[in-house]
């Protein structure tokens, strides 16, 4: 069980890269998936986990992830990004630095989004963008998400802004482009994005599908990560024998016992110290009678 990260390239789906490392890996009957959809258009960190590891996924689609982003404005785009149908244009002429990096101040912290059609979320069980390209617009709950960090990286006169941002699970960049736009009343769209971080993983870790190959082909080893690496954003918890056998059984144990006093209610993760280094055991949290519930158990270690 491993995790790569992928630099994705513009172009294709996070699918497509998925289904490319699978061939380059060999790998056609293990489970293989992502830690976080990009959209096609958009590039950067994209971890690719193959099989225990999957069981990680759902922790690395909760994390926080990091962005940079160019926004145009002046023009709208159905999409809300640079591969949709410009719906609405508008003059940019006065827009300056200073005015955009004023006006980011109203997206910092917690914030509502309304998704946008154009999206993977379901309704009556289609995807949103099953409905959009029907040319149906069907109503969308507004939903709250975090940004954590935004800031104006440099703005290219008269339409163009570079943003860097960190952001909670379920943010929608090209939202908040949009957002921002008709906040400064001439509307925008998300020219590019690039994704510089997804939970513990960062770019200066992820290698080219191109890389990839090459390694393959020469037998190279290959950059891989652990499960623990994985979580490193998750408070840990280290576990004896005992304690990972029990756990590896599901037997009952008591979160007091387990939490040795500390202020934690989960997700938490169980680490036995080996021969080998730490091993993750299990990700755990607090149930409801007080014992140690677990979320997900992996195999022990070779």
């Amino acid at each position: 069980m491993s995790i790569l990260i992928i630099d994705k390239p513009s172009g294709p789906s996070s699918f497509a890269v998925v289904k490319r490392v699978r061939s380059l890996l060999g790998k056609r009957r293990e489970k293989i998936g992502h830690g976080g959809t990009l959209d096609p258009f958009a590039s950067g960190v994209l971890p690719i986990c193959t099989g225990e590891a999957t069981k990680v996924m759902p922790f690395l689609l909760d994390a926080d992830k990091a962005y940079e982003a160019v926004v145009r404005f002046g023009v709208e785009t159905d999409t809300l990004d640079r591969t949709g149908h410009v719906v609405a244009e508008r003059p940019v002429a006065g827009l300056c630095q200073a005015a955009v990096a004023a006006e980011l101040a109203r997206f910092r912290g917690a914030i509502t989004q309304v998704p946008p059609m154009y999206s993977a979320l379901k309704r009556e069980g289609r995807p949103l963008y099953a409905y959009a390209r029907q040319g149906q617009i069907v109503e969308r709950p507004a939903r709250k998400v975090v940004v954590h960090e935004l800031e104006l990286v440099d703005f290219a006169a008269p339409d163009r802004a570079c943003l860097r941002l960190r952001c909670s699970k379920g943010t929608y960049v090209r939202s908040l482009a949009a957002d921002l736009g008709r906040s400064l009343g001439v509307g925008a769209h998300l020219l590019e994005l690039r994704r510089t971080a997804a939970g513990p993983f960062r770019l200066d870790q992820a290698i080219t599908l191109e890389d990839l190959a090459w390694r393959v082909a020469e037998h190279r080893p290959l950059p891989v990560l652990s499960p623990l690496a994985a979580l490193a954003h998750l408070p840990a918890v280290k576990v004896d024998e005992e304690q990972a056998r029990g756990l590896g059984h599901g037997q009952r144990m008591e979160w007091s016992g387990f939490s040795r006093g500390r202020e934690l209610a989960g997700p938490v993760c169980a680490v036995l110290d080996g021969p080998g280094g730490p091993a993750l055991v299990a990700v755990v949290a607090q149930g409801s009678e007080g014992e140690v519930r677990i979320l997900r158990g992996f195999a022990p270690r070779a």
